[in-house]
């Protein structure tokens, strides 16, 4: 009986990973038709997408791409200000959205349930339907800079920052996870004489690894992937991000090997972010003994 009970735990355990490689092969055949793309002539690009050819380091392979990739665009510049910006919103999000998460769970005050409501309707508005009132403030909004006060954020890194450093997901993410903390964490903390914001940093932060890296991802890759917003707000090359600058390979002669090089070179902080994260994602589940 013992030894049918550990055939069937291995045969679902083989069936798990089996599906597990199958979706992981699936997900991870564009990025390899990508790269092999950036490794090829246009014609030769082309011609191999009829056939599995196009997923294998197969005829002319050279880096001639990537060389006419930072041709024709300052490809430094775009990746350096997408993680600039990015790296910056997550940081001043997971703060700022966490402080107000934890307000709305562990402090007791008047119509917290109301603002949280409205905080969260939020959610359902699309982004589209407010980028012209925003643009017009952003364009009025003085700065104090090197050159003194000055009036209008229009190109510049600020405004690619500050509008998206509060959001109500990343607010309703940090919500959920505090509202399954043990509340005798808390309550141990106040009757020890701790203010509230050492219970904030040195008991329920020490806490949130798991939902710090699930909220850090989400934010990352929606920051990274802007392409609306700096659109409309930034003229000068100096602050492009990666997706505007797309629009350089799109501009008289297009060359899809040069794009599929661009593309590769973009993909790489993404993919490296995410690893990271993984790897403190996992810790952070390690350490606080959380189990699902």
């Amino acid at each position: 009986m013992a030894a049918i009970t550990s055939d069937n735990h291995g045969l679902r355990l083989a069936a798990r990973y089996a599906v597990l490689v199958l979706i992981a092969v699936i997900f991870i055949f564009p990025l390899i038709f990508m790269l092999m793309s950036s490794l090829k002539p246009d014609q030769q690009l082309l011609t191999d997408t009829e056939s599995l050819r196009a997923f294998l380091p197969v005829g002319d392979i050279s880096l001639d791409n990537y060389f006419a990739a930072f041709r024709r665009a300052p490809v430094g510049l775009f990746v350096f200000n997408s993680v600039l910006v990015t790296g910056l919103t997550v940081l001043l999000s997971l703060v700022v959205c966490s402080l107000a998460a934890f307000a709305f769970v562990f402090v007791d005050w008047r119509g917290r349930e109301l603002v949280l409501t409205l905080i969260l309707a939020t959610l359902i508005v699309p982004f589209e339907t407010i980028a012209i009132p925003l643009l017009l403030i952003s364009a009025n909004l003085p700065w104090i800079g090197l050159e003194g006060v000055t009036r209008g954020w229009l190109n510049s890194y600020q405004v690619q920052i500050v509008p998206f450093v509060a959001d109500g997901l990343t607010i309703f993410l940090f919500v959920q996870y505090f509202k399954d903390l043990p509340g005798e964490l808390i309550e141990a903390a106040r009757v020890e004489g701790a203010s509230w914001w050492q219970i904030y940093r040195r008991v329920v932060m020490p806490l949130a690894g798991p939902v710090l890296a699930t909220a850090a991802i989400l934010k990352f890759l929606a920051m990274y992937n802007q392409y609306l917003w700096p659109l409309m707000v930034v003229q000068q090359e100096r602050y492009r991000p990666v997706m505007v600058g797309l629009q350089y390979f799109f501009q008289l002669n297009r060359a899809w090997g040069e794009i599929m090089a661009y593309l590769s070179l973009i993909t790489v902080p993404v993919l490296a972010f995410y690893l990271f994260l993984q790897r403190a994602f996992i810790a952070s589940i390690a350490s606080t003994g959380v189990k699902g």
